[in-house]
């Protein structure tokens, strides 16, 4: 009879990985709202995404993240919007949204192994 299995803590926790996806589908979906009332919202969802994730790339130790999520709750704050065009924050939509998937897929944050 084989010895019963106990399951092991996994090593890492990959937390930021739901708010990083949740950020670029914002991005995305609001280059259709892009000008009107609504994308108010898409600035509100976008910097506080973005502050979640410098949350977790703090915790994983992966400072260099904040050189990309930073300025994305920076461009998209809602309290003092920046005056760009519509091009512009196509593009940067565009971008943001990568910077969102990749420390979406790469912030790892180590398990807590104290009890």
């Amino acid at each position: 009879m084989p010895a019963p299995h106990t399951p092991q803590q996994p090593a890492l926790n990959r937390a930021a990985l739901v708010p990083g996806l949740l950020g670029a589908i914002v991005l995305l979906a609001g280059l259709a709202l892009i000008g009107g009332d609504w994308y108010l919202y898409v600035r509100y969802a976008v910097s506080i995404l973005a502050l979640i994730l410098c949350v977790f790339a703090g915790q994983a130790r992966m400072w260099w993240w904040f050189a990309g999520l930073i300025p994305l709750a920076v461009v998209w704050n809602p309290v003092w919007p920046l005056p760009l065009g519509g091009v512009a924050l196509q593009g940067l939509s565009i971008a943001g949204a990568v910077v969102f998937v990749a420390a979406a897929v790469t912030i790892k944050i180590p398990a807590d192994t104290r009890r």
